[in-house]
């Protein structure tokens, strides 16, 4: 017999995180644990208002679909039925889980994966804000690898160039998180080509991805919010080079997986990122992440407290998951 319990967590930020929707101080994440055998499965997502999600909603979706994983709803099942989005997520990480946990079998093993999970150098998120500002994060943590800068639109051009100055060494890619208009793709990409930049994106709304198709971008563009589950992604094809996986908008790790398949078929880069969340949203992502192009699941180092336990990071260069964090 599975039984499931659902609650809310909130963890503080260090400082204060802004993109181009806006800013926040702390995550709000919703765990669901399933309980079987004595032994508890866990999976953590993050309500995003961007798709119309809340704490409440997330929280009465998964009540209501994990009625039936209560009653013996395997993940196959709960992937037909269930929406994808946030609240899937955290039912399918917890089942993922809760099944490694009872058989012994890891998650990487059960899913398939080649080999075992082995360490990832995580992008490292500067936060949205002025030229100044920006390069002065970036100069103090210029020993880190890559960068992910959040970019709004006017000004971006000084943002990028002011953080190149302080961290000549680290590798840039920029997040426009929609907020481009369509004339400032092509020569924004030729300037921050200029400045090393090695990926866009989301430079638009995604209502506005088909004028994509017909603008010159010397570097890649990744879809981001235009890039849910399968359904819908050959929308994408044509318009982007790289598709950001990230579990909240597949609703979870089985349809991650099948996602990241479907698009290195057609011939995409994989990017694996997350909302801002704690280590445990970011245990499932990190097996999706094996081999990606681009791995940002920096969420837990943006924290001022994170979950115990939690990963283990060396600098920027992630540790695989303990078992008794997830999977």
């Amino acid at each position: 017999m599975v039984q499931l319990t659902v609650r809310h967590d909130s963890f503080p930020i260090a400082g204060t995180f802004t993109i181009s929707r806006g800013s926040k101080t702390s995550v709000e994440v919703v765990v669901a644990e399933l309980t079987a055998d004595g032994v508890v499965g866990r999976g953590e997502c993050v309500p995003y208002a961007r798709y119309g999600e809340s704490i409440d909603s997330v929280m009465a979706q998964i009540r209501e679909f994990g009625a039936a994983v209560e009653a013996g709803q395997d993940r196959a099942g709960l992937n037909a039925t269930m929406p994808a989005g946030a609240a899937r997520n955290a039912l399918d990480s917890a089942m993922w889980d809760l099944e490694a946990k009872r058989s012994g079998v890891p998650v990487w093993r059960a899913a398939g994966l080649p080999a075992e999970p082995v360490p990832l150098v995580t992008a490292y998120t500067l936060s949205l804000d002025t030229p100044e500002n920006m390069a002065a994060s970036a100069a103090r943590n210029a020993t880190r690898p890559l960068f992910k800068l959040k970019l709004t639109g006017e000004g971006d051009l000084e943002r990028v160039a002011a953080v190149r100055e302080a961290a000549p060494d680290t590798r840039l890619i920029v997040d426009a998180n929609e907020g481009w208009s369509a004339a400032m793709v092509e020569p924004f990409s030729e300037k921050l080509a200029e400045l090393g930049v090695e990926m866009i994106e989301q430079p638009l709304p995604a209502a506005e991805d088909a004028l994509l198709a017909d603008v010159a971008h010397p570097i890649p563009l990744c879809a981001d919010e235009s890039a849910h589950a399968r359904h819908g992604f050959e929308d994408l094809v044509g318009k982007y080079e790289m598709i950001n996986i990230k579990l909240d908008k597949t609703g979870g790790l089985t349809e991650a997986l099948a996602l990241k398949a479907m698009a290195e078929a057609a011939g995409m880069e994989i990017m694996v990122g997350c909302m801002l969340a704690t280590s445990l949203g970011m245990a499932p992502a990190f097996m999706v992440a094996q081999g990606a192009k681009v791995v940002d699941l920096d969420g837990p180092l943006l924290l001022a407290r994170d979950r115990d336990p939690a990963f283990e990071f060396q600098g920027s260069t992630m540790l695989p998951p303990t078992a008794a964090l997830w999977g």
